[in-house]
C-alpha cells in the first residue's frame, strides 16, 4: 500500500496530477482542496495517498493532510459513495467543513455538492455521525468542536455532547449537578441521571 509520496510535481491535469519519485511518475487524483494547495510544476511536493486497488485499475489518490485523507477513507466506507464520489466531495468542501456540515445536520450544504442528492446527504449523515475529525478534535452533534476548557462545568458538559447528547439535555443534566463538583464524578452523576 502507498501511503505517502514525496517528490518533484511535473505535470498538474485537475484533478489528476503527476509526481516524480526518484524517476518514477505517479498519477494521483485529488481533491480540488488539495490541487489549490500544490506548489508549481518542478517544485517538491508531499501527499498522504489512499491506494484503490480492483480487477481493471490500480488507482492512488491524493491529500494535503492526513486528516483529509482519513475523512475520504471513511466517506469511502458510506454505502453508496465510492473513491469518485469522495473526491467530488472534498473538492466541493474542506474536511472541516464536511465535518461540521455531518455533525450540525446540514442536508442543504451536503446536497450542494455535485452528485449528492438529499437521500445521500441524509445517508452521510447517519453513517458519518460522530466519526469525522476536524483540526485533530472529533466533531459532535450540535456542529461544537469537543474542546476542553479550564472551566470544569463546561468540561463536563463537552464530554455530555462529545457522548452524544443535545445541548438541552445536558444543560438539564447540569442543573442537578452540586456546584462544587469534580469532573468526574460530574459526568457521572449526569449520565445517570440521564440514563433514568
Amino acid at each position: 500500500m502507498i501511503g505517502r509520496l514525496s517528490g518533484k510535481l511535473i505535470e498538474k491535469l485537475p484533478p489528476q496530477v503527476v509526481v516524480d519519485v526518484n524517476g518514477v511518475g505517479y498519477e494521483v487524483d485529488v481533491p480540488m482542496t488539495t490541487f489549490y494547495l500544490l506548489p508549481a510544476l518542478g517544485e517538491a511536493t508531499v501527499l498522504y495517498t489512499h491506494q484503490v486497488v480492483r480487477e481493471d485499475a490500480h488507482l492512488l489518490f491524493g491529500f494535503a493532510s492526513r486528516d483529509e485523507r482519513e475523512t475520504f477513507r471513511q466517506l469511502i466506507k458510506v454505502t453508496g459513495i465510492g473513491a469518485r464520489i469522495a473526491l467530488a466531495i472534498l473538492s466541493g468542501m474542506t474536511a472541516d467543513e464536511l465535518a461540521m456540515a455531518i455533525a450540525s445536520e446540514d442536508i442543504k450544504r451536503l446536497s450542494s455538492v455535485p452528485g449528492i442528492g438529499k437521500k445521500t446527504a441524509e445517508r452521510l449523515v447517519l453513517e458519518l455521525r460522530g466519526k469525522l475529525v476536524t483540526q485533530g478534535v472529533a466533531a459532535v452533534p450540535g456542529g461544537l468542536p469537543f474542546v476542553a476548557t479550564p472551566d470544569e462545568r463546561s468540561d463536563i458538559t463537552n464530554a455530555l455532547l462529545a457522548l452524544g447528547y443535545n445541548e438541552k439535555e445536558a444543560a438539564a443534566a447540569m442543573k442537578s449537578l452540586p456546584a462544587d463538583i469534580t469532573v468526574s464524578e460530574g459526568i457521572r452523576l449526569a449520565l445517570k441521571g440521564l440514563v433514568r
